[in-house]
């Protein structure tokens, strides 16, 4: 196992899940808050440990695997707690598109992988706008009390709402590339 800025960066984020979550479920005024900063500190360590495993020469294997294990680990377990809490259509709509693309996607690049086209399918520019409007969506959910007069909650489910939009253009995209091959895979 290569322990290195990086993929302990990774590490922290996936640690940082069952503490997100016991956050989310302690009965004080400051726990949800304190879930949404702890929720957005992984999120910044998303962006972190890609440009810094890049920029230091420190990219492997080890952490091309985690990396989006634990931004889709993090991401699914902060959709599921707020359609819990919040149980209303358009939370759940959400919760489910996000969800649901990132196991089809998954899915396809590992199949594109099979295929040797594993780059047809590769993370785009796109994706990453997807990602900050999620990222930033979720973690105002979580964190759900008004700041600055601001509901950071009714901000973040907006957030939330284009990330889903974003979410399912890009599995568009994605799935355009992969067509040809696909089709030809028949």
């Amino acid at each position: 196992m290569r322990w290195n800025l990086p993929n302990i960066l990774t590490w922290l984020r996936i640690v940082a899940i069952p503490l997100i979550v016991v956050l989310f479920h302690l009965p004080y005024t400051w726990a949800e808050p304190a879930a949404g900063l702890l929720f957005a500190a992984a999120a910044i360590t998303d962006s972190l440990d890609g440009y810094l495993a890049r920029r230091m020469g420190l990219t492997s294997k080890l952490g091309a695997f985690l990396d989006p294990v634990a931004d889709k680990l993090i991401v699914a377990t902060a959709l599921v707690l707020l359609v819990s809490r919040h149980p209303q259509w358009y939370v759940s709509i959400v919760g489910v598109v996000i969800i649901g693309r990132e196991i089809a996607i998954s899915a396809l690049r590992e199949w594109m992988a099979e295929l040797g086209h594993r780059t047809k399918v590769a993370v785009s520019s796109f994706g990453k706008y997807k990602t900050i409007a999620q990222m930033t969506g979720l973690s105002m959910m979580l964190y759900r009390d008004p700041f600055l007069g601001i509901s950071m909650y009714d901000l973040g489910v907006a957030l939330s709402v284009l990330a889903a939009a974003l979410t399912l253009y890009s599995m568009v995209l994605y799935l355009k590339a992969a067509w040809p091959t696909l089709k030809a895979a028949d």
